[in-house]
């Protein structure tokens, strides 16, 4: 026996599911919210009992606030404006002490090639190992699964593993205005030689000419050799 939905009662399923959600939002289990352009999500505060929340695609930034959300165990991030990935995670471990998947793809806190040319997988792992440190009870990272080795890696050096970059006021010399070397990547080298337009060199003749008498390697070379 087959039943037949037309599209009037089905969007009166909608609505009458919409209403029932308005009214009673905490039994809410599952939430998606992806390719939006959301800055905030202080309208979760009445779904508390969420269990899965999807918001990628999204212009979440390191403001972000998500209410105390204690069956939450699903949590995808992909693709938004998170840099700072030690105040993402302290205020994950306060707001959802139940969470086993994260997924931070497509953003700058998490240091992987599709996101920065300049990481490799050593940035990536150390990343690994420092979110496992802040998050003990994940089992699923990004697209990976937690397994055992880098569960005690990360309980062992998960804390010293996080991925530092140098502070714009370190790579400015004091007194000089921060746009002129905004744009420039960080380098120990000095100011002066920073500059390709203002560089220094010397260029003269050696006297000295080398013929190989003191080398050490000569002592194993006898003369009917040479």
């Amino acid at each position: 026996m087959k039943t037949t939905i037309n599209k009037p009662s089905l969007c009166a399923m909608r609505l009458l599911l919409t209403k029932q959600l308005i009214m009673q939002p905490r039994g809410l289990q599952a939430l998606s919210c992806h390719t939006n352009t959301r800055r905030s999500l202080a309208g979760l505060k009445a779904f508390t009992g969420l269990e899965e929340l999807v918001v990628d695609n999204n212009l979440l930034g390191n403001d972000l606030q998500l209410p105390r959300l204690p069956t939450l165990h699903t949590l995808t991030l992909n693709k938004n404006q998170l840099t700072d990935i030690e105040e993402l995670l302290e205020h994950l471990a306060k707001a959802t002490p139940s969470l086993q998947y994260l997924s931070l793809l497509g953003n700058e806190a998490c240091p992987n090639q599709l996101v920065s040319l300049d990481k490799d997988e050593d940035d990536y792992q150390r990343y690994r190992y420092f979110v496992l440190h802040k998050l003990p009870t994940l089992k699923f990272l990004d697209t990976r699964k937690v397994c055992k080795t880098e569960q005690q890696e990360a309980e062992a050096r998960g804390a010293f593993m996080k991925v530092v970059k140098p502070k714009l006021s370190d790579t400015v010399a004091p007194g000089e205005p921060r746009s002129e070397c905004s744009f420039m990547p960080y380098t120990p080298l000095p100011r002066g030689s920073r500059d390709g337009k203002n560089h220094k060199g010397v260029f003269a003749k050696c006297h000295y000419v080398y013929y190989g008498k003191h080398s050490e390697g000569n002592r194993f070379i006898r003369n009917d050799q040479l």
